[in-house]
């Protein structure tokens, strides 16, 4: 049986909306369906961005995910470019914020979930009613393997997407029997600017030389600052596309996508050992804390 919708016809020129375009994971996204017939509206946060993603043919927004007007003017000009209607939203854009959950300031938190969470869940809810009155949408959020499993020295990127995680799984269950389906894609390592972003907001956060975890930080700087390595098992962005391609196109879109081997063995690893086992990796795997 056939489990995919055509791109002729009632697929063709289908609206999605993709936030974080500017590089990585959205930018391959927004170029490869444009490539594929899908009406792409790329957003991203900086003007240089957006212009630049004109350029390139895409229909772009700015769109900064920190910003309630922000996002109500982007989905205002999304609507009247769309004429009212959106078949799908990929919300991407995020950042992860390095350091040990006691360094974490109310501030620096409240700016990860800002970006990570908040700004999804009013995207989102813009999205909602629209796809409600089409009886069709597709809803994807780009998770993280640190939504399914916890390392050290990550609670504030871990906390926001697992707060994700949760909010799309009671929110898939709500919109059952809608014609609109929620999906969560679990990238893993992949080729982005993701530790160069991360290495600023440590920079602008986390006060190392008042902390007891300043030899541990210089270990997270020296990865951080390892700019051409990849971490083991790192795929390219066009890695994740293809999950969101099935995403959409499929008639049953799956509730979760792993993408790399690490997020296929955390899904299942956490569902098979103890949380005293997933402890005892997660220290060895980051060196007893250390990184």
């Amino acid at each position: 049986m056939n489990t995919s919708l055509s791109l002729d016809g009632n697929l063709n020129k289908k609206s999605i909306l993709i936030t974080g375009c500017s590089s990585g994971i959205g930018r391959d996204a927004a170029l490869t369906l444009h490539a594929r017939g899908y009406n792409v509206i790329a957003t991203a946060r900086h003007e240089q961005d957006v212009a630049t993603l004109r350029e390139e043919g895409l229909f772009a927004l700015s769109l900064d995910l920190d910003d309630s007007a922000s996002i109500q003017n982007a989905w205002q000009n999304t609507l009247e470019y769309t004429g009212g209607g959106i078949f799908a939203l990929f919300n991407n854009g995020a950042y992860g914020l390095p350091g040990a959950v006691e360094d974490l300031s109310r501030e620096a938190m409240r700016a990860q979930f800002e970006t990570n969470l908040f700004g999804w869940l009013e995207l989102t809810n813009l999205a909602i009613p629209v796809m409600r009155r089409q009886c069709f949408g597709r809803i994807v959020q780009n998770s993280s393997i640190l939504g399914l499993a916890a390392l050290p020295y990550r609670g504030a990127y871990c906390a926001s997407k697992y707060a994700l995680e949760g909010l799309c799984d009671a929110l898939r269950l709500e919109l059952h029997g809608s014609g609109v389906h929620v999906s969560l894609i679990e990238p893993g390592p992949i080729s982005t600017r993701f530790r160069a972003n991360a290495l600023r907001a440590f920079q602008r956060d986390i006060n190392v030389d008042n902390s007891v975890h300043r030899k541990q930080y210089e270990a997270v700087l020296g990865r951080l600052n390892k700019a051409g390595a990849a971490m083991p098992f790192t795929l390219p962005p066009s890695a994740v596309t293809g999950k969101l391609i099935h995403a959409l196109e499929s008639r049953r879109p799956r509730p979760r996508y792993y993408v790399t081997f690490p997020s296929y063995l955390f899904g299942y690893l956490r569902r098979v050992l103890s949380s005293r086992q997933l402890d005892w990796l997660a220290l060895k795997i980051s060196g007893g804390g250390r990184t």
